[in-house]
């Protein structure tokens, strides 16, 4: 039996392997999926945009999420983005975008990526860097 669509940024992301060590996580992985992913949507393009859009919304997204350790820095995002497994996010993100396009019915989300240039990490072999932007229209 397949599963009904969900907008669910928490369903889609939570199962990602969390690299960190333990001792040193003050965030839950799937709450700066969600702070990270709302920023984008919003128009956030770095690191320090995505801390200042949390910050901005900060009651929202404690009201949300339950955040017991307020947003995340910009370094810590940067940080975790830098080990998560890029594959396995990029799997849950289109999953995401196609619950999306179903639940949407008539509404189009643009969604573009590029690639940014210099971004790959051979020495530790990870992937080049992607950006995503989105455009929401509506057919009403």
């Amino acid at each position: 039996m397949t599963k009904p669509p969900t907008a669910s940024i928490l369903h889609h992301f939570s199962n990602i392997k969390d690299p960190r060590i333990n001792r040193q996580k003050k965030h839950e992985l799937p709450d700066i999926f969600f702070i990270t992913l709302s920023a984008v949507i919003c128009g956030a393009d770095n690191w320090v945009a995505v801390e200042e859009f949390g910050k901005a919304k900060e009651d929202w997204f404690t009201e949300q999420l339950g955040l017991t350790h307020g947003i995340p820095s910009h370094d810590t995002l940067g940080d975790v983005f830098a080990v998560i497994d890029t594959e396995q996010f990029s799997k849950c993100f289109s999953r995401w975008v196609a619950d999306l396009a179903q639940l949407t019915k008539g509404e189009v989300i643009a969604i573009d990526g590029k690639c940014l240039r210099r971004s790959i990490d051979k020495a530790s072999k990870k992937a080049a860097i992607h950006r995503v932007t989105t455009a929401w229209y509506w057919d009403r």
